[in-house]
């Protein structure tokens, strides 16, 4: 019979107390997740997080910068950090908003089909990355996640 990749919950899984330090463990997790996702994009000249940030202009449409640092929950600044090597290679585009003061952030056409074609690349990845870890597992993980941004969010007085 195969062995499954899935997680298998250790002898102390019962066990209430955490154990170790959180930040340190979700670090860990989150660069071998990263890595996975690198190794299925390493012919589309971007990075999963720049999938990411793609993924949530083109779900949004034209998007005002600070909702669409919200919405990625992270800072104004980071948000203009992580656009500029996407409007350099003429992915996205930030343009006067309505009122002239305001910006808008768009995918160019360039953009709109490289997001297409990498999400295949990310289809491939988040379909490994279930196999690996196992549906139920992924599914709990989400839902967990999902729960501690919230306890965050109502903290930081965010949506």
């Amino acid at each position: 019979m195969a062995e499954s990749n899935a997680i298998k919950k250790s002898p102390g899984a019962n066990n209430p107390s955490p154990v170790g330090c959180t930040s340190f463990k979700l670090r860990q997790l989150s660069r071998r997740v990263t890595q996975h996702y690198e190794k299925y994009f390493s012919g589309t000249g971007i990075k999963i997080t720049q999938y990411s940030l793609l993924s949530h202009i083109a779900h949004l449409g034209p998007v005002m910068p600070g909702e669409l640092a919200r919405k990625m929950d992270m800072g104004p600044s980071t948000l203009t950090r992580n656009l500029q090597p996407l409007v350099a290679a003429g992915l996205v585009d930030v343009s006067e908003g309505a009122d002239g003061r305001s910006r808008m952030v768009t995918l160019t056409q360039t953009g709109q089909a490289l997001h297409q074609e990498a999400r295949r690349n990310w289809r491939a990845a988040q379909t490994a990355l279930n196999q690996k870890l196992g549906k139920d597992n992924v599914a709990a993980l989400h839902d967990l996640l999902d729960q501690g941004l919230h306890v965050f969010h109502d903290d930081d007085g965010l949506e």
